[in-house]
Formats: C-alpha cells, sequence, structure tokens
C-alpha cells in the first residue's frame, strides 16, 4: 500500500494525525523534567559505622574486616571499597549493574545484621544506605544576621530554615555548615574529684539516672485508669547546678560543689567563611528523579519569603549548579533553533522556491515534537544526553524531506502538475527514503542497549534518536507529497545545472573508467586515517567549563581547627590575587558540596578544608584550565598543606590503585610511584592516600597491680573518654527545652587535656574502691596510621592526578611505562579505576554498538534491495566518514571521548543515507528504465548528487553552532561531537560520490561472476542427470 498516494488522496486524515501529535508533544515536553545528566541508578551500597574515640588500626581489625567478609560472599559483588579514619569506619560495597539497586540494600542489610554481634558493644549499630548520585548539593547559601549571634543563627537554620525548604517539593535534604551546637556543659574540678574518690562517669552516670522522665506505671483512680510519670527534669541550669547526687562510694554531692556548670555551646569541629568572613551556611541537595531547575526556582521563592518575614537577614549564594543546568538548556534550545534556521536557509538557497521551502521547513518541527511524546513515556528528562540526540538529529530530520521536495522539483520540471509530479516523486523515491530511515534507526538503537554506566546513560540517547528520526519518516512519507502536491506550483523557469555538475561527472566518468585505482586510493585514505589515531587525545568526558572550581586543602594530621582556619584563610587569600575569581567560599569539618559521591562523600575531619571559588563568567575570561593552573602556582607557597585543585569530575583527574597485603612493602612501592609520576611533565598536583602517621598517646597498664586492685582496662579507657570528650551522645543526659533537647556534657575542663600529669591522678573505679590511674597505669607518645584505604579486603593505596588539559589516554601509557610500576615488588599489585577504567569499557561498548549497527544496516538493506551483493557497496562510505571524523577532531583540537564517539556512530548511519540514495537510483534506473550500467551510474550521480550535498550542507549547518560554541552555556561536551560529525560528513559526502559508483561496478560484476558460475553448475547437474535418450524402436 502506498502511504503517500493515499495521504495525497485524502490530506485531512493526516493533517489531524499531525495536529494531535504536536499537541501531545507539546504537553509531553512541558511535562518533562530538566536535569544535568540522567538519574542513573547504581547498584552501590554504603555501610557507615561509628565508635567515637577509636583508632583507624584497631577499627580495621575490629570492625572494618569483620564487614568486608561479612559482605564478600554475597552475589553480583564487583568491588569493596573501605575507608577507615577516626572513629568512623565506611564500606561500600560496588555491585554489578544487572543487579536491582533495591535487592544489593537488602542483601548488605542482612550481612551486616548476621555480623552486628561480633562488632564491639559500644559501636553505634552500622547505617546501610543506597548510593545516590543525585545527593551532591546542588546549592550552598550562606547566612548573616545583626541581631542573632552564632548559636541563634545556627538554630535558626536547624529549625526555621531547614522546616521552610523541606516543605519544597523536590528538596532532597537540608545540611548546615559551621556553626555552633549548644550544650550544657558540666565542667569538673580534678582535685575535688580526688579527695571525694569519684569518677567522671561516675557523676555522668548518676546525672543520666537522676535527669530523666519515666513511665512508672497505672493507677486507678475515680474509676477511672490513670498513667503514672515520674518527671525528674529539670527545666533551667540553675536548677541542673542544685542537684543532690549520690556516689558509688555512698556519699552524697551537690553538682555545683564538684563542677561548674554552664550553658553554652560545643566545642566547634567545623566552621565556613565566606570571602573571610565567617557564616553560617546550608547546602541543599534534590531528591531523585526531581528537576534541579525547578527546585533552585522554588528555593529561592521560599528564601524570598523568609527574608521577608525576617529584614535583618544577609542570604548569600555560595555555590550554584542550578544555573549552569538552566544555562545548558536555555543553550541546547537555541542551537536547535539556529540549526533548523540554517538548515531551511540552506534548502532555500539551493531550490529558490519559497513554497518548496516552507514545505521542507514544516518538517523539522513536526519531527522533533513528536519524539517528546515517546521519552515522556519512557520516563526520561530533558538533560544533556536527550538534547544532545536532539541537537544531533536536527540536521537528518529535514534531510528525508529535503529528498522528496527536491525529487517532486524535478518531476515539476518536466512539465507535470504538481498533484501527479508529488505522486509519482513520492512513489519512485519511496524505498530509498525508508531504507535511509531504517538503516539510521538501526544504527542508533544498538546504543541503547550498551552496557555498562555508559549504557546506562545512552538508553536516553539511543531511544531520543530513534523517536525523531521514526516521527521524520512518518513526516516525510505522510505529510511532505500531501503539502507539495497542494502547495507547489508548476515549474515555469528553465532549470539550469548546478555550476559544479558537469565537472563532477566528467570525474566521476574517469573514476568508473579508472575504478581499481580509485579503490586502492579510498583503500590508502582510509589506512592514512588509522594514523591519525595515535595523534588525538584520548578521553572519557572532556573537561567542563563552568564557572565554578574548588581547592581542597588537607593538613597533616593532628591539626587543630584553629590551624585549619588560618591555612585556608592563607589559601584563600592567595586564590584572591588570581585574576576572574569573583568570590569563595571555605568549609571545613563539614560540607559535601563538589564531593565525590564515590569517595563517601563529606569528610568530617578538622584538618580538611574546602575553598570552593567563583569565576567570572563564561567569555569574560580564560578556558576554566587555565585559571586552576595559575590558581596551583599562586597555592605553591602554601607551607605544610596538601592540595588539589579542581572539582575532580570526569576529565580531570587520573586514578592508579596499587594494592598489597604487606603494608610495609606497599608503602615502599606507592613512595616509588609517586616519585616517578612527579617526572611525567604536564601534570598537576598528585595525592596519594598513603596515609600519614600521626601522633598519639598511647596507654599501657600494668596488668599485676591492675589485677591486684581489680582494676579493668575498660575501666581506664571509660574514664578517660568520659574526663576528655564525656561520654557517648547516646548515654548523655539532657536537658528538655520547648522544642530541642539539649545534651549536658559532664568532663574536665578543656586545659585539662593539656596536663598528663593531671589526667594521671584521675580516680579509675576498682573492685576495693577508687584507684589513681598512674598507679595502675603509664602514658606514653606514640605513633599510629591516620586512616587506612583498603580495597576487596586488602589495604591499598590510591593517586589522584589532576590532569590538568592533558589527555587521560596520554597519561594511562605514560604510567604504564613508569619503571616502578613496572617493576613492583612482589604481592603488590596495580588496579585500574575510575575514569581510566570506564573508559575501557565505553570503547569496547561502542565498538560492539558500531558493528551492530553495520549488520543491522546490511540486513535492512538485504531485506528492501532483494540482494545480498548490492548492500556491500555501501560500506566504503561508512569506511571512509572516519578519516574525516579523525582530521575534523585534529583540526579542532578535541578529545576522542564519548560524546565523539556518539558522533561516529551517527556518522555511520548518515554516510550510508547517501550511499543508499545513489545505489537505489542506480538499480530502480537499469531495472525500470533499461540503461547499461555505465549509463545508470552516471545518471544516479547526476539525478541523486544534488539532494545529497544539499542534505550535507544542511547537517554541517546545523551542527555549526555547536562547533563554535555560540551562545553562552558550556560547550565542551558537544563540540568534539560535532567536530567529528561535520568532519566525517564532508569527506563521507565527497568520497562516497566518487567511490561508490566504482565499487558498486565492481560488486555487480562479482554477482554477475558469481551467477554466470552458479549457471554453469546447474547446468553441469542438469546434463549429469538427464536420462540417456531412449534408442528408436524397430518396426
Amino acid at each position: 500500500m502506498n502511504v503517500s498516494a493515499w495521504s495525497i488522496k485524502n490530506p485531512i486524515p493526516a493533517v489531524m494525525l499531525f495536529v494531535l501529535l504536536t499537541l501531545a508533544g507539546l504537553m509531553s515536553f512541558n511535562a518533562m523534567k530538566v536535569q544535568q545528566f540522567p538519574d542513573l541508578e547504581l547498584p552501590t551500597v554504603s555501610v557507615s559505622a561509628s565508635l567515637p574515640g577509636a583508632a583507624p588500626a584497631q577499627l580495621e581489625t575490629e570492625v572494618a574486616r569483620k564487614l568486608e567478609n561479612a559482605i564478600a560472599p554475597l552475589q553480583g559483588l564487583k568491588n569493596i571499597y573501605t575507608n577507615v579514619q577516626d572513629g568512623s569506619v565506611t564500606v561500600t560495597a560496588e555491585f554489578r549493574l544487572e543487579k536491582p539497586t533495591q535487592e544489593a540494600v537488602d542483601d548488605v542489610r542482612s550481612a551486616v545484621q548476621q555480623v552486628r554481634s561480633d562488632l564491639p558493644g559500644d559501636l553505634r549499630d552500622p547505617i546501610v544506605s543506597k548510593m545516590n548520585l543525585s545527593g551532591a548539593p546542588i546549592l550552598a547559601f550562606t547566612i548573616r544576621s545583626g541581631s542573632m549571634d552564632d548559636e541563634a543563627l545556627s538554630w535558626f537554620v536547624d529549625n526555621t530554615i531547614s522546616r521552610a525548604l523541606l516543605g519544597v517539593r523536590g528538596v532532597g535534604s537540608v545540611a548546615r555548615v559551621g556553626g555552633v551546637t549548644r550544650e550544657v556543659q558540666v565542667a569538673l574540678d580534678p582535685l575535688k574529684l580526688q579527695s571525694l574518690g569519684a569518677t567522671a562517669a561516675d557523676i555522668s552516670r548518676q546525672l543520666k539516672l537522676v535527669q530523666t522522665e519515666s513511665a512508672g506505671g497505672r493507677a486507678d483512680l475515680g474509676g477511672s485508669e490513670q498513667p503514672m510519670r515520674t518527671l525528674a527534669t529539670v527545666a533551667t541550669v540553675e536548677e541542673l547546678s542544685r542537684l543532690e547526687l549520690s556516689l558509688s562510694s555512698g556519699k552524697r554531692v551537690r553538682l555545683d560543689e564538684v563542677a561548674s556548670v554552664k550553658d553554652t555551646v560545643a566545642e566547634q569541629r567545623s566552621f565556613a567563611t565566606l570571602n573571610g568572613k565567617p557564616v553560617v551556611g546550608f547546602e541543599i541537595t534534590r531528591s531523585k528523579g526531581a528537576s534541579e531547575v525547578e527546585v533552585g526556582a522554588a528555593v529561592q521563592k521560599a528564601l524570598a519569603d523568609l527574608k521577608v518575614a525576617h529584614p535583618d537577614l544577609e542570604l548569600t549564594q555560595a555555590f550554584d549548579f542550578v544555573t549552569p543546568v538552566q544555562e545548558e538548556f536555555d543553550a541546547s534550545m537555541t542551537m536547535l533553533y539556529e540549526g533548523a534556521v540554517l538548515a531551511v536557509i540552506v534548502v532555500w538557497f539551493f531550490l529558490r522556491n519559497w513554497r518548496a521551502t516552507l514545505v521542507s521547513a514544516v518538517a523539522l518541527p513536526l519531527s522533533a515534537i513528536p519524539a517528546f511524546i515517546g521519552m515522556h513515556y519512557m520516563g526520561f528528562t530533558t538533560n544533556i544526553v536527550t538534547l544532545l540526540a536532539l541537537s544531533l538529529v536536527i540536521g537528518i530530520l529535514v534531510d528525508d524531506a529535503i529528498v522528496e521536495v527536491e525529487n517532486i522539483e524535478r518531476h515539476l520540471r518536466m512539465g507535470k502538475t504538481p498533484y501527479q509530479a508529488a505522486m509519482e516523486a513520492a512513489d519512485e523515491i519511496g524505498l530509498a527514503v525508508i531504507a535511509t530511515t531504517f538503516a539510521l534507526i538501526a544504527v542508533f538503537l544498538p546504543t541503547a542497549f550498551m552496557s555498562g554506566v555508559v549504557g546506562k546513560f545512552f538508553k536516553q540517547f539511543g531511544w531520543t534518536a530513534v523517536f525523531a528520526i521514526f516521527a521524520s519518516l512518518m513526516v516525510a512519507r505522510l505529510l511532505t507529497p500531501m503539502m507539495a502536491a497542494y502547495i507547489m506550483k508548476p515549474s515555469t523557469h528553465v532549470h539550469e545545472e548546478p555550476v559544479w555538475m558537469p565537472l563532477y561527472l566528467k570525474i566521476t566518468r574517469w573514476t568508473l573508467h579508472h575504478r581499481w585505482i580509485t579503490m586502492f586510493s579510498a583503500i590508502g585514505f582510509f589506512i592514512g586515517s588509522l594514523f591519525l589515531v595515535p595523534l588525538i587525545p584520548s578521553g572519557f568526558i572532556p573537561p567542563d567549563d563552568n564557572s565554578q572550581t574548588q581547592v581542597y586543602l588537607e593538613l597533616p594530621p593532628g591539626t587543630t581547627l584553629a590551624q585549619t582556619r588560618a591555612a585556608a584563610e592563607q589559601a584563600r587569600a592567595l586564590i584572591g590575587k588570581v585574576q576572574h575569581v569573583n568570590s569563595v567560599y571555605t568549609t571545613a569539618g563539614g560540607g559535601s558540596v563538589g564531593s565525590d559521591p564515590f569517595q563517601g562523600g563529606a569528610s568530617t575531619e578538622v584538618r580538611k578544608a574546602t575553598l570552593t571559588v567563583l569565576l567570572a563568567e563564561r567569555g569574560k575570561r580564560p578556558v576554566k584550565q587555565m585559571i586552576e593552573s595559575q590558581m596551583r602556582t599562586a597555592l605553591s607557597e602554601l607551607p605544610g598543606a596538601r592540595f588539589k585543585v579542581g572539582l575532580g569530575g570526569s576529565g580531570e583527574k587520573y586514578q592508579l590503585a596499587l594494592k598489597g597485603e604487606d603494608p610495609v612493602a606497599l608503602a615502599l612501592a606507592a613512595a616509588a610511584v609517586e616519585k616517578d609520576l612527579r617526572k611525567i611533565p604536564g601534570l598537576g598536583n598528585i595525592s596519594s592516600s598513603a596515609s600519614l602517621t600521626r601522633s598519639e598517646v598511647a596507654i599501657h597498664p600494668d596488668f599485676a597491680r591492675a589485677a591486684d586492685m581489680g582494676v579493668t582496662s575498660a575501666a581506664i579507657a571509660e574514664t578517660l573518654r568520659i574526663a576528655t570528650v564525656g561520654d557517648y551522645e547516646t548515654a548523655l543526659p539532657k536537658l528538655n527545652l520547648s522544642q530541642r533537647q539539649v545534651p549536658i556534657v559532664v568532663k574536665l575542663a578543656t586545659d585539662a587535656r593539656q596536663d598528663l600529669e593531671l589526667l594521671g591522678r584521675l580516680m579509675v573505679p576498682g573492685a576495693k574502691g577508687p584507684v589513681m590511674l598512674s598507679q595502675v597505669a603509664t602514658f606514653e607518645m606514640s605513633s599510629g596510621p591516620a586512616m587506612v584505604s583498603r580495597l576487596n579486603r586488602v589495604r591499598n593505596v590510591n593517586f589522584e592526578v589532576e590532569l590538568s588539559g592533558v589527555p587521560l589516554g596520554e597519561v594511562t601509557d605514560a604510567v604504564a611505562k613508569l619503571p616502578s610500576i613496572v617493576n613492583l615488588p612482589a604481592g603488590v599489585q596495580q588496579l585500574e579505576i575510575g575514569d581510566a577504567e570506564v573508559q575501557g569499557e565505553m570503547v569496547a561498548g561502542f565498538g560492539m554498538a558500531m558493528m551492530t549497527g553495520v549488520l543491522c544496516i546490511y540486513i535492512v538493506l538485504v531485506l528492501l534491495f532483494k540482494d545480498f551483493l548490492h548492500p556491500i557497496s555501501i560500506l566504503p562510505s561508512v569506511i571512509l566518514s572516519f578519516g574525516g571524523a579523525f582530521i575534523g577532531l585534529l583540526v579542532s583540537g578535541k578529545m576522542l571521548s564519548m560524546p565523539s564517539f556518539i558522533g561516529l556512530v551517527m556518522l555511520i548511519g548518515v554516510s550510508t543515507k547517501n550511499s543508499i540514495l545513489l545505489v537505489d537510483y542506480a538499480i530502480m534506473a537499469r531495472r525500470d528504465h533499461g540503461l547499461t550500467r555505465f549509463e545508470a551510474l552516471i545518471d544516479a550521480c547526476h539525478k541523486r548528487s544534488r539532494p545529497i550535498i544539499m542534505t550535507t550542507i544542511a547537517m554541517v549547518a546545523g551542527m555549526l553552532p555547536l562547533v563554535l560554541g555560540l551562545g553562552n552555556a558550556d560547550n565542551s561536551f558537544r563540540a568534539p561531537m560535532a567536530a567529528a560529525v561535520i568532519g566525517g560528513l564532508i569527506t563521507s559526502t565527497i568520497l562516497s560520490l566518487l567511490v561508490t559508483p566504482s565499487f558498486f561496478s565492481i560488486v555487480d560484476d562479482i554477482e554477475h561472476f558469481v551467477g554466470i558460475a552458479k549457471r554453469k553448475l546447474l547446468r553441469q547437474k542438469e546434463e549429469l542427470q538427464a536420462p540417456p535418450a531412449a534408442a528408436p524402436e524397430s518396426p
């Protein structure tokens, strides 16, 4: 059934169908969320357990190994990463992508429950949570107020602001950074404690038993039931200080006799500053599936309402991930429009007929808009990947319409009426248009089924492209011929051949007469293009050029918060001198802006600080990588600190890991590798997780004396812990206020921590009464690792190397040749992690997708041409397009990375499209018009070269805005893809117009010889099988 002919005869159903599709498409577009990247759900589960005050070496033995051994046998497990720091263990279990996330969480939770009884009793219950890639903050604000002090401001953020913002749809969490927490401090006097023979633990526990509310049973009075409550809580600090406690020795003491009680703030373990001024910050993350742009707008509105209610508040935005997403979206839409307009201008330039141009131009929106219906139905969002697919497809969408319109125009010039021309032209070219469209679908669809993390991204890319291409086929078959039949006018002007046509036909005749020379030249070009590959830098995702970056400072273990603050302030002053830096937001001891979710999120160590740097707008400054290298130079003056510059996103760092059972051999190997890494030229900073040692105070009990006096090691540890930092949070007594509980911390005054002799005079409970600590134990200074990092149950060392513009592929090769890597000691191995691992996965995935695509195209063409050999004549165009793509990347200086691979996939489809148009016409001319092969090929080149060149120029025009980066959005992701496509399109079109006819004639000859051989074989068979002629019977 000829759909086009039916549509021309019955125009109304086709028009109504497209009205419906357009309306549904626009509604779907409005319903789709705008995001940066698609929401990926990776089956990665983290287990965090904390035991405040425990050293890393102890936690590794008692907690980390037990958790790892419980998780290791789980089905589908890929890697276990473990990070042990002071007082906390984080085990991250990464599963294979096929495993459902919820099942992974449940498996890990039940494995952890099974070993809970083996873990230390004081350990808080391990928290099992799934990794949330949308859990990185999208906005950070700082807040100041003239009428509130730090404590009031911190409570205002915790209570008022977080309540207002969590009510906003799409907000996942609000976390405070910096500021202070209120607590009641009971500072004990060590001399008075000693004279009473009491311990800090004794007083803390007694206070917990007295200062409490508990259920007390039930009474039946006056014929009804009443619950009983024991109300022993006090409401104010004055009442608390007058409380009488009975000690374990039987003595009675009033609290203010042995301690000073103050309502104050807890010891500060984090801070935030904006441009050097102390502030309280808060970070906002979005929930899964929410749109960054919508959440950002709603948060700004909620904060504006808060400001009206509290006019003295000073809110400043310190970090913003919403604007880049909005810019990206706006720019993508602008590029779509620019590409469409350019494509339409090209059509007009060739046809010089506004009616024909209008018919082609209508095809663009009507192909793109219905694609949103499919996208919305499959739950996609409007993100970088889907918009990339659409901006890619823009050039293709107008293609089918151009081919149809150009063909109808040619028939009009033969003197036919528009109705007749549309009918015949649509019928003549229908098969070619369907073949080219399905060839494109066959190329894009395999990318939707790629495996690995890359495949998760490309599911949306492949399907979006397929929806748009299929919509364009419907437009080209239903709408374009019908509109042409009713809009276009009979041709009046004399048709002039394009200026280049005689020259082109002359060259084509020469190539057909010298077809082997042509073929070998084409093969030479392909082999030459393969030699270009090593010259092109390779990477995973090109580094972005957003207007924010980060500096991450790490100071030696044992650094205090005050020292960290001074170092961070010095770093801020150095960075402030670099040009184009607008503001610097500093956090230490908290805050997870820009942190890598795989590294366990925020760092709560006081020795680490993060400076989030806001740069000038794009266009008013050089590329971000240049500013970052200036920052590195400036920071090299900072003494005694490790630092990293850059958000550490994709395309910015290379990761290398060494693992080994023997910690000593591992440390030596790591030191050698680090030394060698520093010799590779052009790299930024190199940071190693090889643990720094830090000093610690070791207490060694004298077992004989301790046993004699009935003192246990646990009692010594508990006494010291409660005296220096207070009891565990769960065991603390609380002071009840109207909206919150304030912890009451019982410990020695802070300056007591500076005097070991004083600590030695503390009392420890023994079987025969309290004993002085120094009588049963000795203190000495020692050292231990500051952190332990493990991978798959053995210790490992991770190196992070800042690429600072050097391509990932180059660094990977250079590292493989380092002498220290080549000669690793026995038992130490190198591992591929991070981008390098994913890059290998991606190249393999894309290779597979391309092979599948080519195979699918071949199958589609065999079905359409009803022939096995002719479709092979389309291959040269695919092969020749790659050379052009590589040249395009080299000339524009772009990397062979994920976006350029997308470009290569698309090239396969588009270059086959050109050859299909030629081959299809040559076959038809021989079959229907009885032309010889040579005449048919020359006629095909004559008739089809114009639409081929038109569609190529239209596509290049549609892509140009991407390479040039017009507009104010970050173009780093799209430009490599467009460069590859433009380079490949130009060479593929020129070469396939010259090479395909020659190759077709060679394939045709092969088919001819195969046919002759087949006939000879059959004839011989028949002769052998024919019975000998019977002798004539005698009369």
